[in-house]
């Protein structure tokens, strides 16, 4: 039953979708990690180097950002929820085919399922929220799409590792993994009422509703692309290509990096990229909250990931006892989940109306860029022995981030400013 444009939306409903994406948005983040987990393993059975293994981090990031760009005017044009499907199915073919890969072949193919099933999402994610969450609770559920992602993350070296150790086996842990993805899309399935993008709009609910429909009406004659002319898309283009740049150096190869530097062993040094996703975790949990209470976005997350960025550099100095510098750069993942929702909401300012999965798409594969590129630079860093470059170059890639997010929220204050009557300024 659809609700009226003046009821309430009640907080079950909102929190029934909420929950949804974050647990569909949870999948695709453990599938960022479905492999690069099992990277001692797969260089003990197939003597792979770590400058190969970023290259299959590589190919799912290309696939997936490419198809991100495109998957936003699927979104746009046929709903969400089909596309959200079609890449949950995707997972489940990736685990299987990585469970029977033979050789790096099979692996690159593992690799390109993943990436073809994590192209739709954030598109489908903030479609879904932008338009069936009321406004009111739509910085709540930027900070639990930001959360579930980072579980995501933390869990899948916990699950990957701890099955593989268990079994003895790294297929199993594959397998178990497509299984997982397979149960998510029956969950989805199942509540698939609640993902309806094209039924009801409810986060439009309220006086909110009729400025909304006529702004967007207002841009539907544009060109398709016209987004593509604003400034404001490509510096968060290049906000997501920098900080991501430095995840995928703290992802992928911190624990090996904390191992050859303070002699820790692996199993421990594996836990640095489990922390560092639970502090971001925390970190979005109270900047879902910041979002409704500042006004200048940006200056929350210069901040903040200028304070991770400190973080990081001082793991990579040498300086610091094994666990203080395990946890030094653990602590850094707060700084930056802080800064998650008041990036989310800023694109969301910065988009013009009507274009919303095309905006987010073509900025989130900013992401897929930076882990497909920083992954093999990063990885042939670590095979010259030049280990504390993985937390400097961490640090740095944050730091450019901050200076494109600075020049939007300075780009969306001034377009505020243009937009206000005369005698309001």
């Amino acid at each position: 039953m659809t609700q009226s444009p003046s009821s309430p939306v009640p907080l079950r409903q909102d929190a029934r979708t909420i929950g949804l994406i974050g647990l569909a948005h949870g999948s695709s983040h453990f599938f960022h990690m479905l492999l690069p987990p099992l990277f001692p393993w797969l260089i003990r059975d197939f003597g792979f180097s770590y400058s190969e293994l970023g290259f299959l981090v590589s190919v799912f990031f290309v696939i997936s950002g490419v198809g991100q760009a495109l998957s936003g005017f699927v979104v746009d044009r046929i709903g969400a929820r089909p596309v959200l499907f079609f890449a949950l199915s995707s997972f489940t073919a990736a685990g299987v085919v990585a469970s029977l890969a033979q050789g790096y072949t099979g692996l690159l193919a593992a690799a390109a399922l993943a990436g073809l099933g994590n192209a739709p999402f954030h598109p489908v994610d903030f479609t879904i929220l932008n338009k069936r969450v009321s406004p009111q609770r739509l910085g709540h559920g930027f900070s639990v799409h930001g959360i579930s992602g980072n579980l995501g993350w933390a869990t899948a070296p916990v699950f990957m590792a701890g099955i593989t150790a268990a079994t003895g086996s790294w297929r199993v842990a594959c397998l178990c993994g497509g299984l997982l993805a397979a149960t998510v899309l029956a969950v989805m399935w199942f509540n698939r009422d609640a993902l309806d993008d094209r039924q009801g709009a409810q986060g439009a609910a309220g006086t909110a509703a009729a400025p909304a429909s006529a702004a967007a009406h207002a841009h539907a004659a544009e060109h398709p692309l016209a987004f593509l002319r604003l400034p404001s898309v490509w510096l968060c283009f290049s906000f997501f290509f920098w900080t991501t740049c430095g995840l995928s150096a703290i992802q992928s190869f911190a624990s090996p990096a904390l191992q050859a530097m303070y002699g820790l062993p692996l199993a421990m040094t594996a836990m640095v990229v489990t922390g560092y996703m639970l502090f971001g975790a925390a970190g979005m949990f109270v900047g879902g909250f910041l979002v409704g209470r500042v006004q200048r976005l940006e200056r929350v997350i210069a901040v903040c990931m200028l304070a991770a960025a400190a973080l990081l550099a001082l793991a990579g100095t040498g300086w610091l006892p094994g666990m203080a510098a395990l946890s030094v750069a653990a602590l850094a993942g707060l700084g930056t989940g802080l800064a998650g929702p008041s990036r989310d909401m800023l694109i969301k300012r910065a988009a013009p109306p009507g274009a919303t999965g095309r905006v987010y798409g073509t900025v989130y594969s900013g992401l897929d860029l930076g882990f497909s590129l920083a992954a093999p630079v990063f990885g042939a860093l670590l095979d010259r022995g030049v280990h504390g470059a993985i937390f400097y170059g961490a640090a740095l890639a944050m730091v450019l981030g901050v200076g494109s997010a600075t020049l939007v929220g300075a780009g969306v204050a001034a377009r505020a400013v243009r937009m206000q009557p005369v005698g309001a300024r």
